[in-house]
Parts: structure tokens; C-alpha cells; sequence
């Protein structure tokens, strides 16, 4: 059985900003604004460290731009899309260009 999403953050844009302007954030983005599905945290293409990454999903859900739910053993994250693009029209689609 899988739980429910997280609660979504509140949206400033201060705080969207700060967290795309990592490199490593920005790319693990734009691979879920690609896959257009949920991504489970092991299946993300990327070199750095299991805790470095745990840190940087931190960072995008405390900004409220991930949101990660639980399946089975899985923790999935999602990109809100919608939700960002609702408070901030463009900026996404601007900044993963």
C-alpha cells in the first residue's frame, strides 16, 4: 500500500530559485520534468554519494518543487509541475530550457 504525498510546501520563489541553482538539483529536475512519472531515488542518473543525494532531495521538497511519496519500499519523487507553474507561469519551463 503506498502513501499519500507529502503535503506540498509553500511556493516563494526565493526559495525555487535557490534550490535550482545547484547543478546537481537543476539536472535531477530536469530528468523528472522528462520522465513525466515519479522517479524512485536509487533510479536517477547521477554520480554523487546515496547521502549527498538524500540532501539535495531535501533541498527540492523543502522548496516545494518534489514531492516524495512512499510505494512499497520505494520512496518516489514527483515534480510539481502544475503547482509551480500556477504560482511562477514560465519559470520551470525557462530555467530546464
Amino acid at each position: 500500500m503506498s502513501s499519500p504525498p507529502q503535503a506540498p510546501a509553500r511556493l516563494e520563489v526565493t526559495s525555487v530559485l535557490r534550490a535550482l541553482a545547484d547543478p546537481v538539483r537543476l539536472d535531477l529536475v530536469r530528468q523528472l520534468s522528462r520522465s513525466g512519472t515519479a522517479i524512485a531515488c536509487g533510479r536517477f542518473d547521477t554520480t554523487v554519494a546515496k547521502n549527498t543525494l538524500s540532501h539535495h532531495f531535501k533541498i527540492l521538497r523543502e522548496a516545494g518543487i518534489i514531492a516524495t511519496h512512499r510505494d512499497g519500499g520505494q520512496a518516489l519523487n514527483v515534480l510539481r509541475e502544475d503547482e509551480i507553474d500556477e504560482a511562477f507561469p514560465g519559470l520551470l519551463n525557462a530555467i530546464l530550457r
